[in-house]
C-alpha cells in the first residue's frame, strides 16, 4: 500500500493495545497508540489529525466519551469506539456525541479491521466527477461527502452521511429500518440494533434547520424523504 492510513489507538489495557498495534500493522496500517487523552494531543502536535481513531470508552482520567466530544467539536475524524460495557445506553451516547461505529469487547480483530476499512472507504475523497444534489436549500456533494446550506457546511459524521445518502438517492420511497441497517451497516447490524434510530434522530436535527420535516416517519413501515431532490 503506497500510502498507509494512520490509525491512533487509545486504549488503557496494555495487552489489548499491543494486540491492536501489531494486528493493524500487519494489515498495512501505520499505528500510534496511547492510554488516554494526552495521546491524542501528542499525536496532533506531531502528525495533525489521524485518519481514524480507535477509542476505548473506559479510560483513566478523561474517559473515551469526553475525548470523543472533544474530537468531534473540532474535527470529522472517524471514530470507532470500544466498550466492555453491555449496556445499550453507552453505545447510544457514543453515537449521539459523534462516534461513527462501536464494538463491544471482547472482539474479533479481523472484524475490527473490516470495520475500519469500511469507514475509511466511506471517507475517501472523490476520484471522479462530482455528483451534486439539492434538497430544500441544502447542497449535497455525494462524492466529496459534504452538505452545505446557504451559509455554512453542516458537519455530519460518516455514519450520518451514509444514512442521508440512502434517502437522497431514493426520494419518495419508504425505507424500512432493516433496509437502512443493511445499506449502512451491512453484516455488522444486529437483530435489535437501535443505531439507525439514534443516527436518524441526529441527522434530522442537523438538516431540518428550518423546522420543515424532510424525513417522514411512515407508521409500521419505516422512513421516507418527503421533499423532492434535484440535481445541482
Amino acid at each position: 500500500m503506497a500510502d498507509k492510513h494512520r490509525i491512533l489507538v487509545i486504549e488503557d489495557d496494555p495487552e489489548i493495545r499491543t494486540l491492536l498495534r501489531d494486528y493493524l500493522a500487519r494489515n498495512e496500517f501505520r499505528v500510534e497508540t496511547g492510554d488516554g487523552g494526552t495521546a491524542l494531543d501528542r499525536f496532533r502536535q506531531t502528525f495533525g489529525d489521524p485518519d481514524l481513531i480507535v477509542l476505548d470508552v473506559m479510560l483513566p482520567g478523561e474517559d473515551g466519551l469526553s475525548i470523543c466530544r472533544r474530537v468531534r467539536a473540532a474535527s470529522r475524524v472517524p471514530i470507532l469506539m470500544l466498550t466492555a460495557r453491555g449496556e445499550d445506553i453507552d453505545r447510544i451516547i457514543g453515537l449521539e456525541i459523534g462516534a461513527d461505529d462501536y464494538m463491544a469487547k471482547p472482539f474479533n480483530p479481523r472484524e475490527l479491521v473490516a470495520r475500519i476499512r469500511a469507514i475509511l472507504r466511506r471517507n475517501e475523497p472523490a476520484r471522479v466527477a462530482v455528483k451534486k444534489l439539492k434538497l430544500a436549500g441544502l447542497s449535497i456533494d455525494l462524492d466529496a461527502r459534504r452538505v452545505c446550506d446557504a451559509e455554512r457546511e453542516i458537519e455530519l459524521t460518516s455514519a450520518e452521511f451514509d444514512l442521508l445518502e440512502c434517502f437522497v438517492t431514493r426520494p419518495g420511497r419508504v425505507l424500512s429500518r432493516d433496509q437502512l441497517m443493511d445499506w449502512t451497516r451491512g453484516r455488522r447490524a444486529e437483530a435489535f440494533d437501535r443505531t439507525i434510530d439514534v443516527q436518524l434522530s441526529r441527522l434530522r436535527k442537523k438538516i431540518e434547520l428550518r423546522g420543515e420535516p424532510l424525513i417522514k416517519t411512515v407508521r409500521n413501515q419505516g422512513y421516507m424523504l418527503s421533499h423532492p431532490v434535484e440535481e445541482a
